[in-house]
């Protein structure tokens, strides 16, 4: 016995470690919440906490396989056009803030409570730049009401989606699909109350996005129009000749031939006499350059924005999602002219625009691109990119796009059969998925990308060490240190203590690592006390949603941070009242509804 809790002690060091180990690496954040998670798995495995044979069993549980499905149909749903119509409600209130405020974080709330947050944002984000008079008034609370919504179900937010699961490990059952709806229901609509009414003035007025508040670039800061003299050594000679001669610091997006204009892929396209070269490039590099080459500006005042656009050329502005492949890349490794046909013309991040070569800067995400290319393309580009594009600037041609009812539809009667015929939710949702590839409602080749893999590895990575923090008897360790400390206070302390320790901890590392890790350390300190498990489970759903302190605990949050020209401290303002109140109304209402 003795050897057996000296084993047992030395497992339960070395767990802690790793999740110390994994807790910094993601408050860090220069690695990849997945890498992390994926590398304290081995370690775990290499170490003997988790058994060789358990490793992978995570990406089997039924909440990683429902929050791919959830990504896939809320990809769907998005490019249907169906929730497009909702643009026209909010447009005709635009010109009434408070008004046009509580339609869009209501709508955004609403959305979020039955599809990805993010798409709920990435649908959104669009109307409120262009609509708004001050966008930096908008854009956090639409975030945070999209965080909110995803508090009223279980497939809201993966929080919820991972404590029901784990509910059903130790009990047989999980939540059902509304059994998050009472509790997170009253505090969305209080959340959204909060918002409208103190929220919103508490963000800095003096917070702009890049360039203003009607534009994130000036087109005309970052591309000029230079005439090449008839001449002139380059004249015959191609474009990419002519870019080899700044390193890399400036790139043609345009030429003005006559009536024509060119755009796209250039690098090969032969100067001609007359031709008008719109380059972009940062302030010091091109007058370098210019000097350099004994080339002229065509004219500083007759560059219009026109000038960028034709029916085969568009401008658009994205934001970099966390997790996408791009982030850390410079866009000169991406190839955007050769593999695209598309132009980066513009960085702007936290909202400053970027003066550098941008050719050389390496990506983050919430970075907000100014990209041109090809209109029927540029948002397939984006998308593939991973970013989610802003408003479309005004001069790109509009694509109209035809309503396809088919897959919400398709979604309601997998909610139906979830709610009144206790379908489970992974295979209510996985029909639904297989009716929309077979009605040609989803594209077999894009079906993979509508997932964020980042988190269904990170989840997959994650599960085996929650397991292992079980069995190493390291919860029963934390939740005897717990109860020892506060338990003279009672099952209802407890209970906002466990919520706020989430919170805390999914302010500043992933809200779904964060569930992973305080589920069974909430079930084991409501056992020790003889308190109801479903209420400390609900208390960690609850917490692990709502980030609202700083811009890394939810991607929605570091989405709005570049367009809204918000700065890291901006968001505990708005989010520290609105998490105490969560706390102070949510504690209570737990308890009268679940029990403790």
């Amino acid at each position: 016995m003795q050897n057996e809790a000296a084993i047992l002690t030395v497992n339960q060091a070395i767990i802690f470690a790793i999740f110390g180990l994994a807790m910094i690496s993601f408050v860090w954040g220069r690695v990849r919440y997945d890498v992390v998670a994926l590398t304290a798995l081995i370690a775990a495995v290499l170490l003997g906490v988790v058994q060789s044979a358990d490793a992978f069993m995570g990406f089997s549980q039924s909440a990683v396989i429902t929050v791919a499905l959830v990504l896939i149909i809320s990809r769907a749903i998005q490019n249907s056009g169906v929730i497009d119509r909702l643009a026209g409600p909010l447009e005709s209130v635009s010109d009434r803030p408070l008004l046009f405020m509580a339609m869009l974080t209501g709508i955004a709330a609403l959305l979020s409570g039955f599809m990805n947050n993010v798409g709920a944002l990435a649908l959104l984000m669009p109307v409120a730049i262009s609509l708004s008079k001050r966008p930096s008034q908008i854009l956090m609370p639409l975030s945070f009401g999209t965080i909110l919504g995803g508090l009223t179900t279980l497939i809201g937010t993966p929080p919820n989606i991972i404590v029901s699961n784990y509910r059903e490990q130790i009990t047989g059952e999980p939540f059902g699909l509304f059994a998050f709806s009472p509790v997170g229901g009253v505090l969305a609509f209080v959340g959204l109350v909060f918002l409208l009414l103190v929220g919103w003035r508490l963000i800095p007025r003096k917070r702009k996005p890049p360039q203003g508040e009607t534009a994130h670039f000036e087109i005309k800061d970052y591309v000029t129009e230079i005439l090449v003299p008839e001449d002139h050594p380059l004249i015959n000679e191609q474009i990419f000749r002519l870019e080899s001669l700044s390193d890399g610091g400036i790139q043609v997006v345009g030429i003005i031939r006559g009536a024509t204009k060119l755009f796209g892929n250039l690098r090969l396209r032969h100067i001609r006499k007359g031709d008008i070269l719109m380059i972009q490039a940062g302030p010091n590099v091109l007058q370098d350059f210019l000097a350099a080459q004994k080339l002229e500006l065509a004219g500083a005042d007759e560059f219009v924005e026109e000038h960028m656009t034709s029916e085969h050329a568009a401008l658009m502005e994205a934001v970099v999602l966390p997790g996408s492949r791009v982030e850390g890349r410079s866009p000169r490794s991406l190839y955007l002219r050769r593999k695209y046909g598309a132009n980066l013309l513009a960085i702007a991040r936290e909202g400053t625009p970027i003066q550098d070569r941008i050719g050389r800067v390496r990506l983050r995400a919430g970075d907000v691109l100014l990209l041109q290319g090809e209109p029927s393309t540029l948002p397939d580009t984006i998308n593939d990119l991973g970013a989610v594009p802003l408003a479309q600037r005004a001069l790109m041609l509009g694509q109209s796009q035809r309503e396809d009812w088919a897959p919400l539809c398709l979604f309601a009667l997998a909610i139906a059969a979830t709610a009144l015929l206790g379908v489970p939710v992974a295979i209510a949702f996985a029909a639904a998925v297989v009716g929309m590839l077979l009605f040609g409602r989803i594209d077999p080749q894009k079906l993979y990308q509508s997932i964020d893999w980042p988190i269904i590895v990170l989840l997959g990575a994650m599960i085996p060490l929650g397991d292992a923090l079980e069995k190493t008897g390291a919860t029963v360790l934390i939740a005897d240190s717990v109860v020892s400390t506060a338990g003279s206070f009672g099952p209802l302390i407890l209970l906002a203590i466990i919520m706020v320790v989430t919170m805390t901890l999914s302010d500043i590392m992933n809200n779904a690592a964060t569930a992973v890790v305080m589920a069974p350390i909430a079930a084991t300190v409501a056992n020790e006390i003889g308190s109801s498990q479903d209420a400390f489970l609900m208390a960690v759903a609850l917490g692990a949603s709502c980030a609202f302190l700083t811009p890394i605990g939810h991607q929605n949050n570091l989405l709005v941070m570049g367009p809204g020209g918000y700065r890291f401290g901006d968001y505990w303002r708005m989010g520290l009242p609105l998490e105490i109140l969560i706390v102070l109304i949510g504690t209570p209402l737990i308890a009268f509804i679940w029990g403790i």
